[in-house]
């Protein structure tokens, strides 16, 4: 049977609470009481006064209602078993040669193979297929962090399919199973899967980072987003996921080309110098940025707030991940439309939400307010 444990706990397996938060909540209290005493021997027990945990968090998986049967499996292979492998297939390809183009960057850069054009466009690219996922897919789709008008709705599932993570449902399903068994059974990425020893967490990472991906079940879309699959709207942009593969790949070498003919350059030149950077190494470091939230973030890092799983703040990926990796809040909170809470944190994601509410395209923001933070802090100094 697969084993979730929580880091640090071998002995205590066996007898591990039903409700992890329970056990989180006095076992963090008591480490950070010990910790304040050992810096401030002299102070009173008084002053050492902790937020009171609560026992149940309020904020749901989503806001999004919809009606789930909780009687379909949690995954099943989609079609047929070949097609599932055909899937597999075409998935290693989009992981490994991207891979291989990142691997290739230092001997491109060393023959002067980059210009401000490839910076240009990759950056561009980068950003709005990324905020694609982290605003569309992830705080919009999956938990309803704001409500979208219909023209930015659309746009947003366009701009997450530039990202080549898989097509908006199927990405909005996997989410909210992982919220639903976060770091449990059933949990499709969780890094402590196989245990808490080293060896078990390595194969847990790489299992959470990038090995479920080619698991031949996939988790079953008519349970976890019945919402998407009877929009309209939504369907058509999944149906259409070939096209914005094509659109991600395409696109910046058309662009670059026609720049660098525009300035008295070789077209073809700047057509392969901008797939090659903002095409196939864009996509590639995307990606790891994405799945490194599932993995790293899932492992290290620190915990400021009180959640059910071990979900951490990982502040190196803030920039690169665009806000998501501030993850323990962001478990703490699912439904937050803003990561990172506390000064310093950058989340251009937020910033972004920020943008369309101030412009009329996002209403009904849900902003964390400092008591809900609060009461979701495992500690502070009173």
């Amino acid at each position: 049977m697969t084993t979730y444990l929580p880091s640090g706990v071998r002995s205590m397996h066996r007898s591990y609470p039903a409700d992890p938060q329970v056990w989180l909540a006095r076992h963090w209290t008591h480490l950070r009481i010990r910790w304040l005493r050992s810096r401030s021997p002299s102070l009173p027990r008084e002053d050492l006064r902790v937020t009171a945990t609560p026992t149940d968090l309020d904020a749901p998986v989503t806001t999004i209602e919809y009606a789930t049967d909780e009687a379909r499996p949690l995954q099943e292979i989609p079609r047929t078993r070949l097609w599932a492998r055909m899937e597999q297939a075409a998935l290693a390809a989009f992981v490994a040669v991207p891979l291989l183009a990142v691997a290739a960057s230092g001997f491109v850069l060393w023959g002067n193979g980059l210009s401000w054009r490839d910076v240009v466009l990759s950056t561009v690219f980068y950003a709005v297929s990324g905020h694609g996922i982290t605003v569309g897919f992830h705080r919009y789709f999956t938990h309803g962090s704001f409500k979208a008008t219909r023209p930015l709705r659309i746009a947003l599932a366009i701009a997450g399919s530039l990202a080549v993570e898989g097509p908006v449902t199927r990405w909005v399903a996997d989410h909210r199973r992982h919220h639903a068994h976060s770091d449990k059974e059933g949990d499709p990425h969780s890094p402590w899967r196989y245990g808490t020893s080293f060896g078990a967490l390595c194969k847990g990472l790489w299992h959470a980072h990038i090995g479920w991906l080619f698991d031949l079940e996939q988790t079953d879309q008519k349970r976890f987003a019945p919402d998407l699959l009877a929009d309209k709207d939504i369907h058509l942009v999944n149906r259409l996921f070939p096209v914005w593969v094509v659109v991600s790949l395409g696109l910046p070498p058309l662009l670059g080309g026609a720049w660098a003919a525009a300035v008295g350059e070789s077209f073809w030149y700047g057509a392969l110098t901008a797939f090659f950077w903002a095409s196939v190494v864009r996509m590639a470091v995307l990606h790891h940025a994405t799945w490194s939230i599932n993995s790293i973030c899932h492992a290290v890092g620190d915990r400021p707030f009180l959640t059910r799983d071990q979900s951490r703040n990982v502040w190196p990926l803030a920039l690169i991940s665009m806000g998501e990796s501030w993850h323990n809040l962001h478990h703490a909170d699912p439904t937050a439309a803003r990561h990172g809470v506390d000064r310093f944190q950058v989340d251009t994601s937020a910033e972004l939400i920020r943008g369309f509410e101030k412009l009329g395209w996002a209403d009904d923001v849900r902003w964390a307010t400092p008591e809900r933070l609060d009461a979701r802090r495992v500690a502070t100094r009173a």
